[in-house]
């Protein structure tokens, strides 16, 4: 059996789907890993560490991807690799399902077998498996990094012969995974940091990590399936949007984090809001790709707002940080195959509930939810 590891085909990606030290245990198991030439050099895994680790580095994507039993991408395959794999193939990647259902239909035109990573559900024996939250971690360390760099303060209070500097005040919106490693590397950093969701159930992770929880009667708990945000009401929304607009003015940083499955984000932080910030403040929205959660946002630009806020929205984070998100993903990726590699082979228990959560094409039919349309 033949796994391939084609280069990314979005712009800007870095990130490569499996890493020299995956590729070993593949092979160690009776497989065989062909990955593209230059795949890993972005994220500085150069050719001569897959083949040390005994892949085969081949030049056409073409011939990798008409020889693979099983494709592992990060992002969706070139239309050139979809075209050449043979019908039953197995893809693995990130594929926007829900919020780009026409994709599903090409995976399914294709008749291969199509793993959507972010469909994996969370459950317990799956954690290993969850690459929603092995790159959101990247994504909340990371904002808070671009965050500290354009503040025009110090994140921590500093004691100096000059005076005392106050510490930076630092609020996280959305308390999943991505807003608790927000809200613990702010912390790190020295700021004084709060933290607001809309599900009840976080606030003690957010208290257990140093932060102030701030509490909103929305008159419902938000909690939906999967431990995820479920979508507000728009009544909801207007009252939470006018609350934010003083808790949101009393900071100097705000990092938004708040997404819905296959929605738009919600927009938490109004103009009104961004108005009520003082000059040099900072916005790091990490829902930009999803429309952000400020409604002044603009998707891979950082703009500076009338009165003097700047607003990043630069989306897929992860990729800023290849080497480590690499890593994470690719042990993700084994940790969903391996249970199916049996003597060398993959064979994809479709009733196994991982299998059925994450299955959104097979046989030429869209699979959403283990249901044939």
């Amino acid at each position: 059996m033949v796994v391939a590891v084609p280069r990314e085909a979005a712009l800007h990606e870095r990130r490569v789907a499996l890493v020299p030290e995956t590729v070993a245990r593949l092979v160690k198991s009776g497989v065989a890993v062909h990955v593209a030439r230059g795949a890993g050099e972005s994220a500085a895994f150069p050719d001569e560490l897959y083949e040390r680790a005994g892949a085969i580095v081949v030049d056409d994507a073409t011939t990798l991807a008409s020889g693979a039993d099983v494709v592992v991408t990060v992002g969706r395959p070139s239309a050139e690799v979809l075209s050449a794999l043979k019908p039953g193939t197995v893809v693995v990647g990130f594929f926007n399902p829900l919020g780009d259902p026409g994709y599903v239909r090409e995976l399914a035109q294709a008749r291969v077998t199509a793993l959507a990573m972010e469909m994996i559900p969370r459950i317990t024996r799956a954690q290993s498996m969850d690459a929603l939250s092995s790159q959101s971690n990247i994504s909340g360390y990371k904002a808070v990094l671009l965050a500290a760099a354009a503040l025009p303060k110090f994140f921590p209070m500093l004691t100096t012969a000059a005076g005392t500097i106050p510490p930076a005040k630092v609020l996280v919106l959305g308390a999943g995974v991505a807003g608790l490693q927000a809200i613990a590397t702010a912390r790190r950093l020295g700021a004084v940091v709060s933290g607001y969701d809309v599900r009840a159930a976080v606030k003690e992770q957010v208290q257990s990590l140093g932060a102030t929880f701030l509490e909103f009667d929305l008159g419902a708990d938000a909690e939906g399936a999967g431990g995820y945000a479920k979508e507000l009401t728009p009544e909801q929304q207007e009252r939470q949007r006018a609350w934010m607009v003083e808790q949101i003015g009393a900071n100097d940083v705000v990092i938004t984090t708040a997404l819905v499955p296959g929605r738009k984000a919600p927009v938490l932080v109004s103009a009104a809001a961004v108005a009520a910030m003082k000059p040099g403040s900072v916005i790091v929205d990490l829902a930009a790709e999803a429309g952000g959660n400020c409604e002044l946002t603009v998707a891979d630009q950082i703009v500076t707002s009338s009165n003097g806020v700047t607003i990043v929205g630069t989306t897929n984070l992860p990729s800023t940080m290849p080497n480590h998100a690499s890593q994470l993903y690719s042990r993700n990726v084994f940790a969903l195959l391996s249970p199916w590699l049996k003597d060398g082979r993959l064979t994809v228990d479709m009733n196994d509930d991982v299998a059925k959560g994450a299955c959104v094409a097979a046989d030429g039919s869209v699979l959403i939810g283990g249901s044939a349309s």
